[in-house]
């Protein structure tokens, strides 16, 4: 009967150990999914839900690929975008246009947004940028220097001057004492670029980051005067935003260092 009883006990005592070994597995096993996961960079807490950003057309491959990265980094989030030149994007804004944040490609603009009190707190700069002369590839028109947009023989496209590029354009203008006219002004820089890849311009005053991400459409002329009219972009949650907490969260992700890395590889330059 003893014997019976020791036996039974042993019997236990190698079932509980059993048992608490594959506790331990299952923790080991549940501690390494957890590191994957913290290693895939894939965060689990923070602000989930959607919001729309208004950014200046000069940042649509930046931003879009911002937004691609932050989504998958925070599942539950969707990062919607709408380009346009910033002047254009202002109007909208003003006459009540559902949107969370605003990035300009100047301050001018993002000026007439917080002199409205539409912005919600107070906007911060993230980059900068300067202008270039987009050509066609291979420079056919032989396009050295701004001297050279002054010809007759060169049909030139620039921005419009409410558009942050014309009013850069105009600074170069000014400072050079060139005066340019173009055949065309345009609502946005990529109206202007897509004129020069059409073929319908010989030339258009664009930003660096344009002629960068043309993919080899456009060839780039730079000038020296263009230092002379640097325009640096704010970005800034808006008054009436659908979801704050995301919008604070996706504007501080473009100023972090994985934002400021993929704005310096196309081009744009620091605040």
């Amino acid at each position: 009967m003893t014997t019976h009883v020791r036996n039974a006990a042993l019997l236990i005592t190698v079932v509980t150990l059993a048992a608490l070994g594959l506790a331990g597995c299952s923790t080991s096993t549940g501690s390494g999914a957890d590191t994957s996961a913290s290693a895939s960079g894939t965060a689990t807490d923070g602000p989930t839900g959607k919001i729309t950003v208004f950014a200046a057309a000069s940042l649509q491959q930046t931003f879009t690929t911002l937004g691609d990265q932050y989504e998958a980094a925070h599942p539950g989030t969707t990062i919607a975008f709408s380009f346009a030149g910033s002047s254009d994007l202002v109007t909208q804004i003003r006459n009540g246009a559902p949107a969370d944040v605003f990035a300009s490609a100047d301050e001018a603009n993002m000026d007439k947004i917080v002199k409205t009190d539409v912005a919600a707190g107070s906007p911060e700069d993230f980059a900068t940028n300067v202008l270039e002369i987009a050509v066609a590839p291979g420079n056919p028109k032989k396009i050295t220097d701004l001297d050279d947009l002054t010809s007759s023989d060169v049909q030139l496209v620039t921005c419009a001057a409410p558009v942050p590029c014309g009013a850069a354009t105009a600074k170069v203008e000014q400072a050079t004492g060139i005066d340019l006219s173009p055949v065309s002004e345009e609502q946005s820089v990529t109206d202007v670029l897509g004129k020069v890849e059409s073929g319908q311009a010989d030339a258009g005053l664009v930003y660096v980051t344009d002629v960068q991400g043309a993919d080899g459409k456009v060839d780039g002329v730079p000038f020296d005067a263009s230092s002379k009219a640097v325009n640096t972009y704010p970005i800034g949650v808006l008054k009436g935003a659908s979801n704050p907490d995301l919008a604070k969260a996706f504007t501080a992700y473009v100023r972090s260092d994985a934002g400021r890395k993929v704005l310096a590889a196309a081009g744009f330059g620091a605040p």
